[in-house]
């Protein structure tokens, strides 16, 4: 079953926020993810919520999902997203 990563994310400092950008993707793709959604311009259609930038990654199951998360690889970046955005992240089952 896949799993998805829904982040909501409010970059507050660009420069290093890119360093974070450039470097995540392979390693997303090293874990068997994909983008689904990467930016782009959002509508909000109902409530109150503010959007910001908007990411949805999927991954083969919650397992994969769960290794690139917790991943010394990317726990490292976590720290870089962190210093440079505040924000969200879910990590949803689907079907």
């Amino acid at each position: 079953m896949p799993a998805y990563i829904y982040a909501n994310v409010d970059v507050t400092d660009t420069e290093t926020y890119e360093t974070y950008r450039q470097q995540v993707p392979a390693l997303i793709a090293a874990h068997g993810g994909r983008y689904l959604v990467r930016g782009g311009a959002v509508t909000v259609l109902e409530g109150d919520g503010v959007p910001h930038r908007q990411v949805i990654l999927e991954f083969p199951d919650m397992a994969h999902l769960q290794a690139f998360y917790h991943s010394p690889e990317y726990q490292r970046l976590v720290a870089i997203r962190q210093r440079a955005s505040t924000g969200t992240l879910f990590a949803i089952e689907g079907f």
